[in-house]
């Protein structure tokens, strides 16, 4: 009998959504290593140590949460622990993350050298799905550091935050450089920009077999228009909450920087750039435009679920505060056109854990200057694409194609996002059919608090598999963090 085990786990029943193709399959899924390694009909218990039975619920890939920030409002060993567990429970089984030096995340300027080890080791055995991060290099010394944490911990994505060089994370600032820690000397603007995509063009160069998965992520907005506009509708007592922020943050400010960024891309040869969170009609009309103006660049479109849920009406207010801000109904309903028109090539949460304490101003909790920037949501990714993709006809196919296959691919993550021999063996089961209320205080998230709150979602997490391992189960996370850090120059070794 026991010669006939081949198997780690069997999971049967499961109707198997595949990015690529066009139909939705019942099969069964042998796991062995924590790969997939047999997918078939039927597939003889007798074979597996352990058998699942999925009930023909839907079966996805595990999401690739291609957006995320973990540490940044709260200690990072600490945010790891309870963020990957609220992402465990959204069907998120690989968490890539933003971070940078300068204050919040660490609290420390000066080299990656220094930083990102640290980074390393508080990430270390707190993660219950696997991650990885994109840097954003702050100073000129973290350009010269490129090269170096690619070959060595195999960061294969870099970050630009557009509107940092004269605005804050929040609002007006006049301090950049000891928000950014930075010499007063240095300069965080268009000039640093060029010079990153300088470098990252020399990188790809250098491992031509790899520079496919070697990109740089763009937050697009203008500081200056930014600033200009903050003062105008802040002196508008018309205005408030939402409605106010999304003014102070107007969409032609997020055009104006994706053709700035294009044409520096342009000009330094560097043409994998992927536009990050893309939230108004005239965003991605910018950055569609660029598309046709500069055809040799490989253009990535992003959008956030946030942006595609919620708008200015949006009953949680000052909750909802992210930059880029929450946009009237019109500019949603024309992100989700943009979705349904394969004008996106991914969705993601941004997932920014900010606790309710920190949120919102203790003097004046209503006031939409004062409260911080970001909230979480990764535990809705999933539930909210299935949920209101489905009302507009989007196949479970492309979602798999927009949640899991595309940002898998485009960040080097060759072993996620699809469900094929040999892929690892990440799994999610959802019952398209279960309605349930978002209801903060069910989450695993520290936060206290969502902008979803309220809102009724159908298509619920049943299971999440990591590798094989059954890490959540119906409203449990289980288990001690199994998640391991995703070095992506593997090529190299």
């Amino acid at each position: 009998m026991s010669e006939t085990i081949v198997l780690d786990r069997l999971i049967k029943n499961v109707r198997v959504v595949r990015p690529n193709q066009s139909s939705v399959d019942r099969l069964d899924l042998g796991i062995k290593d924590g790969k997939f390694s047999q997918i078939s009909p039927e597939i003889s218990p007798e074979q597996a140590l352990e058998v699942f039975d999925a009930q023909n619920l839907l079966g996805f890939p595990g999401v690739v949460d291609a957006h995320m920030h973990i540490g940044i409002y709260q200690p990072l060993d600490q945010d790891a622990v309870t963020e990957s567990k609220a992402a465990a429970m959204g069907g998120v089984t690989t968490s890539l993350n933003y971070i940078r030096t300068g204050q919040y995340y660490l609290n420390k300027g000066g080299s990656y050298k220094d930083f990102f080890p640290e980074v390393l080791a508080l990430s270390d055995g707190n993660f219950f799905v696997d991650y990885g991060y994109h840097i954003a290099p702050i100073s000129p010394q973290h350009i010269e550091e490129m090269q170096w944490l690619f070959e060595q911990h195999g960061v294969a994505s870099f970050k630009i935050f557009m509107f940092y060089g004269g605005y804050g994370l929040h609002g007006l600032s006049e301090q950049q450089n000891l928000f950014l820690m930075i010499n007063k000397e240095d300069r965080y603007d268009f000039a640093h920009f060029e010079f990153i995509m300088r470098s990252l063009s020399k990188l790809r160069e250098r491992y031509p077999a790899m520079q496919e998965s070697i990109s740089l992520s763009l937050h697009c907005e203008v500081a200056d228009i930014l600033n200009a506009y903050t003062k105008i509708v802040q002196q508008d007592s018309s205005l408030t909450g939402l409605n106010a922020y999304s003014a102070a943050r107007p969409p032609h400010s997020e055009g104006l920087a994706i053709c700035i960024a294009s044409y520096l891309a342009h000009e330094t040869n560097c043409v994998n750039i992927n536009l990050l969170h893309l939230s108004s009609r005239k965003a991605v009309e910018a950055a569609l435009m660029m598309q046709a103006t500069f055809p040799h660049i490989n253009f990535k479109r992003e959008v956030t679920v946030g942006h595609l849920l919620l708008d200015v009406d949006a009953p949680t207010g000052k909750w909802a505060k992210v930059n880029p801000p929450i946009r009237p109904r019109a500019d949603v309903e024309y992100l989700w056109n943009a979705v349904l028109q394969n004008q996106v090539d991914w969705i993601v949460s941004d997932h920014a854990c900010c606790s309710a304490e920190q949120k919102a101003s203790f003097k004046e909790p209503e006031n939409i200057w004062l409260a911080k920037s970001g909230f979480g949501g990764t535990e809705y990714l999933l539930s909210g694409i299935v949920s209101e993709g489905s009302k507009r006809g989007m196949s479970y196919n492309q979602m798999a194609k927009l949640l899991c296959w595309n940002p898998a691919q485009r960040f080097g993550l060759f072993e996620k996002g699809d469900i094929a021999i040999g892929y690892d063996a990440d799994l999610v089961l959802v019952d398209p059919n279960e309605t349930f209320v978002v209801r903060a205080a069910e989450s695993e998230s520290q936060q206290g608090y969502t902008p979803f709150e309220g809102m009724e979602l159908t298509g619920r997490v049943k299971n999440t598999f990591l590798r094989g391992n059954l890490i959540y189960d119906r409203g449990q996370v289980l288990g001690s963090p199994l998640g391991r850090y995703l070095k992506r120059s593997h090529q190299l070794n």
